[in-house]
């Protein structure tokens, strides 16, 4: 027997139940793996209140873990009982002490990377790796705008731009969250709460505005990301924590000046082992070289049993960084 989260219905944390189950054995292509540490992330809370639908109920929940194989199903190549891994993309069901996870979503981790480190940093260090190599590739000295910049993945963002020697626009909604974003290497803060962000970043630009944006904030911020933009610059949306982008006039990207929009997510560049294997290596040589530093603070570190704390305090945004579930 094992324990894991479980939800039979959509809605806020409370649905989430901490059960027993019994772990089947990998099936062909998969391994299992003894979760060592359990990453959080906002999608998440997007499939446990339903926004993004579950195929069938009831249904584990969290995709992202980083732990040790203890099993090994047939036809898979490259992977053993006793290899320490970190995966991301699995199929829901991270949130368990045990999780049976397709080959193709495994990358082996560097001895030099603990298990705390990997789970609260692959799949956002992996999503600020397509965002800024491969949706928009950002050059040195180049200035763009990032929000929510002192969250998980804004603050990986702020130490991967610093390491490419840009100049990263974070927006934030306090004080106490701008130190985090500045400490983490962000050129420039913005607080959204007390200032105009359009009107700062023609301010930090000398009028000239940014090329691209991106927001994973979603309704709350469309409008001012669109504004903060160039003629033909781009709005790269992967986020709705404010709650969706719906209805888009299109002609507004004409009126505003040709501009160009996208909704990425990592399933769209990141589709084999291969490209898993160069983006993860890609993140593991950041972290490795000390260009970004992961730590997760000890109150955001909380057993699997709590789930349902972890899921309020992520979305009462108490959280700063990543926070972690512990088996």
């Amino acid at each position: 027997m094992a324990k894991h989260i479980q939800f039979a219905a959509n809605g806020g944390p409370e649905v989430m139940e901490y059960l027993d189950f019994t772990p089947m054995d990998p099936a062909a292509g998969e391994v299992q793996v003894e979760n060592k540490a359990i990453g959080i992330n906002y999608i998440d809370t997007y499939v446990r209140s339903g926004l993004y639908p579950t195929p069938a109920k009831p249904s584990g929940l969290g995709t992202e873990a980083a732990g040790v194989i203890t099993k090994v199903g047939s036809g898979v190549s490259g992977l053993k009982a006793g290899d320490r891994v970190v995966y991301a993309q699995s199929p829901l069901g991270a949130y368990s002490e045990v999780h049976n996870v397709p080959e193709k979503n495994i990358a082996v981790l560097p001895d030099a990377i603990s298990f705390e480190q990997a789970a609260a940093s692959f799949l956002k260090g992996l999503t600020v790796f397509y965002l800024l190599r491969q949706t928009y590739e950002i050059k040195p000295n180049e200035i763009f705008l990032f929000h929510a910049a002192a969250g998980g993945v804004g603050r990986i963002a702020c130490q991967w731009a610093k390491a490419l020697g840009a100049k990263m626009i974070g927006t934030v909604g306090s004080a106490e969250k701008a130190a985090l974003a500045q400490d983490a290497g962000a050129w420039e803060i913005i607080n959204y709460r007390e200032e105009n962000v359009p009107e700062r970043v023609a301010a930090l630009t000398g009028g000239k505005m940014v090329s691209v944006v991106y927001d994973s904030v979603g309704r709350s911020t469309w409008e001012a990301s669109l504004d903060s933009l160039r003629r033909r610059g781009l709005m790269v949306s992967f986020g709705n924590s404010s709650g969706p982008v719906t209805g888009v006039n299109l002609a507004l990207l004409n009126q505003k000046g040709s501009l160009y929009v996208t909704r990425p997510s990592l399933n769209g560049y990141v589709t084999n082992r291969e490209e898993l294997k160069f983006a993860s290596n890609e993140l593991f040589s950041m972290i490795a070289s000390g260009a970004i530093k992961i730590a997760v603070p000890e109150q955001q570190k909380y057993p699997l049993a709590e789930a349902r704390r972890a899921h309020q305090a992520l979305e009462a945004r108490q959280t700063n960084g990543s926070s972690l579930l512990i088996p």
